[in-house]
Parts: structure tokens; C-alpha cells; sequence
């Protein structure tokens, strides 16, 4: 397997006050013509928001956009009438297909709020728009990859419009596992944070 590595002092960073991002690939303001994307995986933005601050109300379409706070709450509200509060632990998948607006926002009035914003190109273009929220502390396990996310709506984790698996794994010095790719020809991405 080709290996491609990025190290987190290579990214695109913004600062905007309210707002901190480190950019995995070309976002916004940073534009860097050998990092437009990794396979489907169009965004991957660790993104620190400062307390009662947020993204104001903004549209989207044909993307898959996947939230997971780090630390924090981050309340999301959407032109399908979803309001939600997303915590640490939690994990938020919005299918943003034929057109959505919404807002996120800082819950807390007191911390900042981190958490990881996904972007991923649909399999399908122009389906109906969809939400979806679970907690993945419910299906957490130790020093091991466990599922959060699925292309199979009868998957462990959400589902997405897209042939992608999210892992996440928490593991304590010392310990490791093996991640087997689902198709051979498949790419695999790492985000690691300490």
C-alpha cells in the first residue's frame, strides 16, 4: 500500500478569532494545488471555536458532511427543522444532497468547543437531504478500531450517501491493532491527535 503522510505542522491553519482551523486539504483562505483531496475525502478541518461563537446559518449540497466534537457542545440547527446538541462522544452525519442551510454553534458559554468537520463527496447527487446523530460512547471499546460510520444503514454507526467506513480508536501507550481495508483498492486515511 501507497503511503501518504501529512504532519499536523504541514496544514492550512486560519485564525479568525472565533475561530481556529487547522486544514487538512485546500479550504477557504489556504489553497494548496498538491492537497484538493484525499480519494472521497474532500475536508477534514480541526476546527476550534471559541465560546458562544459559531458558523451562522450557511447553505450546502450534494456533500456529506460529518461532525465529531472532541471537546465541548456544538448545537446545530437545520433548514429541515433538526435542532440538536452534539457533545464529546457524540458523532453527526448530515447528507447534505439537493440543498440544506444550517448553523453551528459554540453551546458553551464558557470553553471552546474542538471538533473534527468531514467532507465527503456523495455516491448519488441531488437526494434528499438527511440528519443524523448518534453517541459513540455506547459502542466505544478500548485500544482497538471500532465502527462509527457505514455506507449500510444496518451498520454499526450512521450511514452515509458514499461507499466510506470511519474507525476510531483510542488506544493507550503500548497498544495497537490491525485495520483490514474493505476493497483492496481502497485508500486509507489516518487522523491522529494525542
Amino acid at each position: 500500500m501507497h503511503s501518504v503522510i501529512h504532519k499536523a505542522e504541514t496544514r492550512g491553519n486560519a485564525n479568525h478569532g472565533w475561530l481556529k482551523s487547522h486544514h487538512t486539504f485546500s479550504f477557504a483562505n489556504y489553497y494548496n494545488p498538491e492537497r484538493m483531496n484525499f480519494g472521497l475525502l474532500r475536508v477534514l478541518n480541526d476546527d476550534t471555536v471559541a465560546a458562544g461563537m459559531g458558523f451562522g446559518t450557511h447553505p450546502h449540497d450534494n456533500m456529506e458532511i460529518v461532525s465529531i466534537p472532541l471537546e465541548g457542545d456544538l448545537e446545530h440547527k437545520d433548514s429541515m427543522g433538526n435542532v440538536a446538541v452534539i457533545k464529546e462522544g457524540d458523532l453527526q452525519v448530515l447528507s447534505a444532497g439537493t440543498g440544506i442551510t444550517h448553523s453551528e454553534y459554540n453551546k458553551n458559554k464558557n470553553k471552546e468547543v474542538k471538533f473534527l468537520q468531514i467532507w465527503i463527496f456523495p455516491k448519488e447527487k441531488n437526494v434528499t437531504p438527511r440528519y443524523d446523530q448518534i453517541s459513540i460512547r455506547d459502542i466505544a471499546k478500548n485500544n482497538e478500531f471500532y465502527q462509527v460510520l457505514s455506507p449500510n444503514k444496518d451498520d454499526q454507526g450512521v450511514w452515509i450517501n458514499q461507499e466510506a467506513w470511519f474507525h476510531i480508536g483510542k488506544f493507550e501507550k503500548g497498544n495497537s491493532d490491525t485495520y483490514k481495508l474493505k476493497r483492496r483498492q481502497w485508500r486509507l486515511c489516518f487522523h491522529f491527535r494525542r
